[in-house]
């Protein structure tokens, strides 16, 4: 199962990217192939602007997205919609470019009030672009996390984890994520 996971936030550390994060290493298995994982703030700017699929670390990206089974979708959600930084990488995708393809979508916010922001704005764009199946979305607020200072980082609740867990069980039953899991992610700079 290739998994690859796309981070759409814009800065960093980031709780979506966190978030991302522990779901990849959930899905990791120790005789597969690793995730991929795509910082869309590492992209060349200029050309993810004006949907330059030609440069070669955009081609890059497009073509993991493309020889994936199971796509992650993070993004911090702003004035109730998906970042700009993760539409202007959906929007490179060709028009079936998640067909066939599993997707869970996560999201993290200021407040509950923006959990419906994955439900309507950006699960209809995956439905979109063909996605298969799209799992339920995990919605996580910024109080659910802890800021590791040291490690400029942030760590998910359990609660959070729970939830990612139950949304993750589709793919790899049963399936509980441990806050041991995020030992790994400590070794994954957040730039």
């Amino acid at each position: 199962m290739n998994i690859v996971g796309i981070a759409g936030s814009p800065t960093s550390p980031s709780r979506s990217t966190a978030l991302l994060r522990a779901a990849l290493a959930a899905l990791a298995r120790p005789q597969g192939p690793g995730a991929v994982e795509i910082e869309v703030r590492l992209l060349p700017a200029v050309p993810l602007l004006a949907a330059d699929a030609r440069d070669p670390l955009i081609a890059q990206a497009l073509a993991q997205v493309a020889a994936a089974d199971v796509v992650l979708v993070a993004t911090p959600i702003y004035k109730a919609a998906y970042s700009g930084a993760l539409k202007a990488f959906l929007d490179l995708l060709p028009q079936d470019g998640l067909r066939g393809k599993t997707v869970l979508a996560l999201g993290t916010g200021g407040s509950i009030g923006h959990l419906l922001a994955l439900d309507y704005a950006l699960k209809p764009v995956l439905s979109a672009l063909g996605a298969r199946h799209v799992l339920d979305v995990v919605y996580a607020e910024d109080t659910q996390f802890e800021r590791d200072h040291a490690l400029q980082r942030h760590i998910p609740s359990e609660a959070v984890l729970d939830r990612l867990g139950r949304a993750l069980a589709p793919l790899q039953p049963p399936l509980r994520v441990q806050p041991a899991t995020l030992a790994a992610l400590a070794a994954v700079p957040q730039h």
